[in-house]
């Protein structure tokens, strides 16, 4: 099934926003209904295919016949732009200004390898497109002409499985829910949860160096890859012969979070684990953010270490985004403090073992246990939020979401200034935001800042929205933070990379491209600035 054209995930799990919190958004931050639904996909006026008949014969040539070829409308409509905020606002006013000439999809690392040529040879930029899933612009080439939008999701199998290495290569185009069916066969899981998962691809995961909601325990995504595969329209690049080596610098490193820019990944060996026996999930409430952050600190630096851990700040407790289901329940907790979620996976002696210490530790941070249902919910909701960006939406709202991560002894700065910065400069605009914030990804020496902002629209939200952004984003430099630390880089957040990572270091990016993609055709635009 294909996501929702005009939205986030499956229709069918669409909702709506209880009354109670629709008048919570026109009492205390002024949102007006919205002004319009969104324009019908049927109404959505596409221009024909700019492609020759030379151009899409190559295409078809190189992925085995024209039906694997698309150029019709909504085939077009779908692989346009991402998921964030201003790519919904933009889609769903039936702007296709970013669409793509055509969409190709191979069903193998040599028709990968055969399309690129393809698109050489007829001068088209390319875009690989997994899951659709980005929200910083990584499907929104900068480009002078037409571009092609390269679907993997024919390449969606378990290429191998060695239980005694515990290692699995999976294919780019494979989706989160299914590797992990395919997993599961054998007695594994891969332990990628992040709240992309039920539409994310294997391949998206590496590409934007994913991090997933129980990254504590499991790691980040880069963390799990021990080899690659990238076409590029130079040839075939494969990398990681063993779990560790000496062997010159990590040409891993150099294709995750490449972001489609150097070549197409077409396919990722990943470390796997046994599935767990046992999942516990416990809510703890704590009197401040500052005093539940040092908590996680706690737990990070000296364990034990939970599998899933984050912790809500007051603002986004109050809400009940800590757990989104429960928004706008009668029995939804409304007292005051931050609400952590600590969960241990594995064994049952395991699970008992770190949840007892654990609890000793949380304790004697100033942790009141609030038993399981809190965490229960936070696991039945953990995929919904993207849902409820889109009820906000559809009620006139506008919601968006941005993240960062630093040194611990940094935390408190970033988390104040990225707030401040959010905070006056919609309310400067007349659209005074709600701001909301949470710790979900934790290690030895720091963490990650989650941010939540919903505000009242304006007369233009995407214009509206670009100041605060740049404002946001000027903070996260400022006080020390990474411009990103799971979302990506893309466009939106390009010009501020291109600070974190210097001139020498972009240069030295530059002569990557330069010989891996010498006529830019990947990507234009993304991670890198075009020439």
């Amino acid at each position: 099934m294909d996501m929702l054209w005009s939205g986030w995930g499956d229709p069918a799990k669409a909702t709506e926003l209880p009354e109670s919190v629709i008048g919570l958004l026109r009492d205390l931050l002024g949102v007006k209904p919205a002004r319009s639904a969104p324009v019908a996909l049927d109404a959505i006026e596409v221009p024909a295919s700019p492609l020759d008949a030379g151009a899409l014969d190559a295409l078809a040539a190189a992925v085995g016949g024209p039906a694997h070829v698309r150029t019709d409308a909504e085939t077009r409509i779908r692989h346009t732009r991402g998921k964030s905020t201003p790519d919904l606002l933009h889609i769903r006013a039936g702007d296709v200004a970013d669409v793509p000439a055509a969409v190709v999809l191979p069903a193998s690392h040599e028709e990968v390898l055969a399309a690129l040529q393809a698109c050489a040879a007829h001068e088209l930029a390319l875009v690989p497109f997994g899951g659709g899933t980005s929200v910083v612009g990584g499907l929104t080439p900068e480009r002078s002409g037409p571009f092609v939008a390269l679907d993997l999701r024919r390449m969606d199998g378990l290429l191998a499985l060695d239980p005694v290495s515990r290692t699995a290569t999976l294919q780019p185009g494979l989706r989160a829910p299914e590797a992990e069916a395919l997993l599961a066969e054998h007695g594994f899981t891969l332990g990628h949860f992040p709240q992309s998962y039920e539409w994310a691809t294997i391949g998206g995961f590496a590409a934007a160096r994913s991090s997933g909601q129980a990254s504590a325990g499991y790691g980040r995504f880069d963390e799990m890859v021990l080899g690659l595969t990238l076409a590029t329209p130079q040839g075939t690049l494969d990398v990681g012969r063993a779990p560790r080596s000496a062997a010159g610098p990590d040409l891993r490193q150099l294709i995750l979070g490449s972001e489609g820019a150097f070549g197409v990944i077409t396919s990722v060996t990943v470390r796997v684990r046994p599935q767990p026996a046992v999942r516990r999930y416990e809510g703890w409430r704590f009197a401040s953010f500052e005093e539940g952050a040092a908590a996680l600190r706690r737990l990070a630096q000296d364990g034990p270490r939970p599998t899933v851990l984050r912790l809500s700040d007051e603002t986004e407790t109050f809400i009940g985004l800590a757990q989104p289901d429960a928004i706008g329940a009668q029995d939804a907790p409304q007292d005051p403090g931050c609400v952590a979620v600590v969960g241990y996976e594995g064994t049952q002696e395991d699970t008992e073992l770190r949840s007892r210490q654990g609890e000793a530790v949380l304790r004697e941070c100033g942790g009141t246990y609030l038993g399981e249902e809190p965490g229960r919910r936070w696991a039945h909701g953990r995929y919904s939020a993207p849902y409820l960006r889109d009820a906000l939406l559809d009620a006139g709202a506008f919601a968006e979401t941005l993240e960062t991560a630093a040194f611990w002894s940094r935390i408190p700065e970033l988390y104040a200034s990225v707030k401040e910065a959010l905070t006056t400069s919609l309310t400067e605009a007349g659209t005074p935001p709600l701001v909301m914030c949470h710790i979900s990804h934790v290690y030895e020496n720091g963490a990650s800042l989650y941010f939540t902002v919903v505000s009242a629209q304006g007369e233009d939200p995407v214009a509206h929205w670009a100041p605060a952004k740049r404002a946001a984003n000027e903070a996260i430099g400022a006080a020390g933070g990474t411009i990103s630390h799971h979302h990506g880089v893309g466009t939106d957040h390009r010009d501020w990379y291109v600070r974190e990572a210097g001139e020498l270091g972009i240069a030295a990016l530059r002569a990557v491209k330069q010989r891996l993609d010498p006529a830019g055709l990947l990507n234009p635009g993304v991670l890198l600035p075009r020439d």
